[in-house]
């Protein structure tokens, strides 16, 4: 069985996984499988008001860019696939909005911001770069900094090509290559307890289907 746990299988496959964002940018949302769970997860951001300036880590093809952009006074949206960022600009066109294009696990911000938001990213971060995500998640907040997240747990049975067992999975973009990826099928129970292990005060709400969002702040 394959093992990510060791920098000389865990590099290429985050490659890998890069590279299937980078094929599937065009048709992105034709992946997604939020659905009608949406308007929870949209009311609950909608609640929670990411005010002041915004940081926005994985963020695609801009989506959640706009959402974020009803109440922040800026975002600042990181992504490593250039293609996606090139359709996030187009949509969003605010310039409120300042794009960056960096590698996640070797980016560190020059500022700190009110909040730090990801949409479906958590899942993606291999389980042992977990503390150092939501170090760096730390270092980009500010002290009374809050921080938003949603994520799903869902994978179907095609994707465990190494068993349910392991969070390595396999996905396709439309025309049929094969890449492997990283996707973690957290609970939030036990996700809750895992960050309040580190230090965080985050609430994790489940919604009816696979869908999650934490919302909270550093110790």
């Amino acid at each position: 069985m394959v093992s990510a746990d060791r920098s000389d299988e865990l590099e290429p496959l985050l490659d890998e996984q890069l590279a299937y964002y980078r094929a599937i940018a065009a048709e992105y949302e034709e992946h997604t499988i939020l659905g009608s769970e949406g308007s929870d997860v949209f009311a609950a951001l909608d609640r929670f008001r990411p005010s002041g300036h915004v940081l926005e880590l994985a963020c695609g093809t801009g989506v959640w860019t706009q959402l974020l952009l009803r109440h922040a006074t800026s975002v600042t949206a990181v992504d490593a696939s250039g293609e996606m960022l090139a359709i996030a600009s187009a949509r969003v066109g605010d310039e409120r909005v300042r794009f960056i294009q960096a590698d996640l696990f070797a980016w560190a911000p020059n500022r700190r911001y009110d909040v730090v938001f990801f949409g479906f990213w958590l899942s993606h971060v291999p389980l042992e770069r977990f503390e150092s995500f939501w170090s760096l998640v730390s270092d980009c907040l500010e002290t009374d900094g809050r921080v938003f997240f949603v994520d799903d747990a869902y994978r179907t049975p095609d994707e465990l090509i190494y068993g349910d067992s392991s969070s390595i999975i396999r996905r396709r973009s439309n025309d049929g290559t094969s890449y492997r990826a990283v996707k973690v099928p957290y609970e939030p129970k036990r996700l809750g307890e895992r960050l309040e292990g580190l230090g965080w005060r985050v609430t994790v709400t489940p919604t009816s289907g696979p869908f999650f969002w934490g919302v909270g702040t550093a110790a």
